[in-house]
């Protein structure tokens, strides 16, 4: 196992060793007409302005005429040749505090601008919108995304691995949009203390992103390739400082909040209960890239609640973190491991049994070195004991955009002993390493890590490793995965799908460019999954062959067929209903179906279908799911969801089929009143749901929300149980 190990680090840095040969490739190349990642051909200049700027979406001020213009956008799709039609023009300015950003959205098409809504962070795929990236480390890895739509919806975001945009960070910014004949004028007002950078560095990685969806057109000021996101931060240009930037003063914040929540348990017969509450967040810069975020008592009764999905899988379902304390420098965190194997998971923390308090520091020490810290205490409610958890991390950046990171992850049962738990549960822990790799050019991406638990009944199979290479060009991609968890890896904090298993995953795409005047793209992928037990005899294969077609009015199909194959470890029920189990050492091999289509997302009705039919285990299942939603913009949207499954098995198993249906309104009065409603019915779970928020955000950052809860049983729509909660928040900063 040593050896193996040890093989897999030194391929993973061989490869990246070969994929990274730096900057001067990047400028052999844009010397024979290929720009893409070249800094050097795209510098923008910014100077200071010592007269007052006003957000108000006109350009009167003489400041911005003798500004340095970003212009001659490149096109990124539908083509990543040529200079955009879509024309737009950027420019900077900064004084003592602000960072001041101009655009000038030129339009030659009729219509109105296609917008979802009012409500902040909106997706930049379904918005005509405008979008900044300031890479402040220039470390092509991490940055900070801010934008704002035709509507003047805001959106701002964290970069991380390379250009992923998380919209969970919030901070305090102004922003305006104005519209005029044949263009849109964009002013936005950034606080510098809101970014984290380097003192006296005065070269920061910056990229402008422009989205005209009535053209169906995606354009950068720096090029990026059409096979990468435009956040990408390997292809972002150089923003020139004529002084280093103004360092930032010490930045405080206090949020606190005051809840009043009324609740009735139906089920159990339980009285109506009253309650309040109070708690408070604290942020504070305790350098210009380090950040310090304390929470007393949070409270996170207005997140939003899970889509619910009909269950018939063999193991746990991930539904993402939503809760804002733990997702700003989340990657610092969660980012250890992959999807399905998780050494840190933070919807363990405080779900079941509430947070009394909790601290984390993030973020950067210098361009090369971050970390994370993260401690957090619950107490005990009902069975559920109180536990400590903590979290550290440290990650240092090698090569031009690769790092090497490690961790440690512990949970302690802090309640006194009781009968609810065993010496076996005291406490858990997990440490390992893990090796990212990215290349200059992005093309080359993967992972390697190997990761150990400790618990009081420690054994020596507690491990988990694994390495995954891409290779991603236009037009040809191709991956190799592997993967290997221990019978006793055991991560309590994180989220492991299944033990005692090695995975081999091969997976290649090849997609075609035709000169055509509807089609974007079309090609086939292929992906293959093999799993042996720990003596390596099969358990499971799938097989995926999938051919999609992308067309220039935004549409999509996809076609696929599958093979799976599957040896039961234990008893399953294949309905997840309390229906009759197939038993344990047996095998079943089937074929399935599938097919998906996308509608005009440009169109204010827009649908989506999903179907499939094959084998299932020893039977046949036939699915169905769509989304049919209209838009009236720029207010809001409803929608529609509906899954319906048939399963049908032999005697003596039961014939099973569930419908799960879902409506949800989002409207936006302005950009500050916002009203969600989630109407639920799951068949399989014999539960309706409904859940209404509204959110006056009457203050930048500061909230009233109101959140209204029921669940029923559906036949007579009796009810289960009933919350309601009025909390109140302010943001002094």
């Amino acid at each position: 196992m040593r050896k193996i190990i040890i093989l897999l680090i030194l391929g993973s840095f061989g490869i990246s060793v070969q994929a990274q040969t730096g900057r001067e490739a990047n400028i052999e190349e844009s010397k024979k007409g290929n720009t893409f990642g070249n800094k050097e051909s795209f510098v923008l200049p910014i100077n200071k302005t010592g007269n007052p700027i006003k957000i108000d979406g006109i350009m009167n001020e003489q400041d911005w005429t003798s500004a340095h213009v970003a212009k001659d956008f490149r096109r990124i799709t539908p083509i990543d040749t040529g200079y955009a039609s879509t024309k737009t023009e950027v420019r900077l300015l900064y004084d003592d505090k602000m960072l001041f950003v101009l655009a000038k959205c030129y339009e030659d098409l009729p219509g109105d601008n296609i917008v979802e809504s009012l409500r902040r962070d909106f997706s930049f795929g379904g918005n005509d919108a405008f979008v900044l990236y300031l890479d402040t480390f220039n470390d092509r890895t991490n940055g900070f995304s801010f934008g704002v739509s035709a509507a003047g919806a805001q959106y701002d975001g964290l970069q991380s691995d390379g250009g992923d945009v998380s919209l969970d960070w919030d901070c305090k910014w102004e922003s305006k949009v104005r519209h005029y004949d044949k263009y849109w004028l964009v002013e936005m007002a950034i606080p510098l203390r809101n970014l984290k950078f380097q003192p006296d560095v005065r070269e920061w990685g910056i990229n402008f992103t422009r989205q005209d969806l009535k053209r169906n057109e995606k354009s950068s000021w720096a090029p990026v390739p059409r096979q990468f996101r435009s956040s990408t931060l390997a292809f972002t240009g150089s923003l020139l400082w004529d002084a280093p930037p103004p360092k930032p003063n010490l930045n405080i914040s206090l949020i606190p909040y005051v809840s009043s929540n009324y609740s009735k348990d139906f089920e159990n017969g339980n009285s109506a209960e009253l309650g309040t509450n109070a708690g408070i967040d604290i942020k504070t810069a305790i350098s210009p890239t380090l950040n310090l975020d304390v929470t007393i008592n949070p409270d996170f009764s207005q997140v939003e609640v899970d889509e619910q999905v009909t269950n018939l899988e063999r193991f746990e379902l991930f539904f993402p973190e939503k809760r804002k304390f733990f997702l700003e420098n989340q990657d610092v965190f969660s980012g250890f491991g992959k999807r399905g194997n998780r050494p840190f998971f933070s919807r363990r923390i405080g779900l079941e049994s509430p947070v009394l308090a909790g601290v984390r520091l993030s973020g950067k020490l210098d361009e090369n070195w971050r970390v994370g810290f993260l401690n957090m205490q619950t107490k005990t409610e009902s069975d559920i004991p109180a536990a400590n958890y903590t979290v550290a991390s440290v990650q240092r950046k090698i090569f031009s955009r690769s790092n090497i990171g490690a961790f440690i992850v512990n949970k302690n049962l802090t309640a006194p002993k009781s009968e609810t738990f065993s010496e076996e549960d005291l406490y858990n822990r997990v440490l390992g390493v893990d090796f990212n790799l990215l290349s200059s050019d992005n093309r080359w991406k993967g992972k390697t890590f190997f990761h150990k638990s400790i618990t009081p009944n420690n054994d020596d199979k507690g491990y988990s490793l694994s390495a995954d290479l891409q290779y991603a060009t236009q037009n040809f991609e191709a991956a190799l995965v592997y993967d290997h968890i221990g019978e006793d890896y055991k991560a309590e904090t994180g989220f492991i799908r299944r033990t005692g298993f090695h995975q081999f995953g091969p997976s290649i795409q090849y997609k075609f460019y035709p000169k055509s005047e509807q089609i974007i793209s079309h090609g086939i992928k292929m992906k293959t999954e093999f799993l042996f037990n720990p003596e390596f005899d099969k358990t499971d294969r799938e097989t995926r062959i999938a051919y999609g077609l992308e067309f220039l009015d935004t549409r999509k199909i996809e076609i696929s067929y599958k093979n799976a194959y599957v040896r039961l470890l234990e008893p399953f029920d294949p309905t997840n209903s309390n229906s009759t189990v197939l038993a344990a050492g047996s095998e079943y091999e089937w074929s399935s179906f599938e097919a998906e289509y996308e509608s005009d997302k440009r169109k204010k009705l827009g649908y989506s279908i999903e179907t499939g039919y094959g084998g299932f285990f020893n039977g046949t299942r036939f699915n169905f799911s769509s989304q049919l939603s209209y838009r009236f913009q720029p207010y809001g949207a409803i929608s529609l969801n509906m899954t319906y499954d048939d399963l049908h098995f032999p005697e003596p198993y039961k014939d099973v089929n569930f419908l799960l249906a879902g409506l949800k309104t989002d409207i936006t009065f302005t950009n500050k009143l916002f009203l969600t409603s989630f109407f639920q019915y799951n068949e399989q779970r014999d539960n309706f749901n409904t859940n209404i928020r509204l959110q006056w955000r009457y203050k930048p950052v500061s909230d009233i929300f109101i959140v209204y809860t029921e669940n029923y049983l559906p036949n007579g729509l009796n009810a289960k149980n009933r919350f309601l909660v009025v909390k109140f928040s302010y943001w002094f900063n």
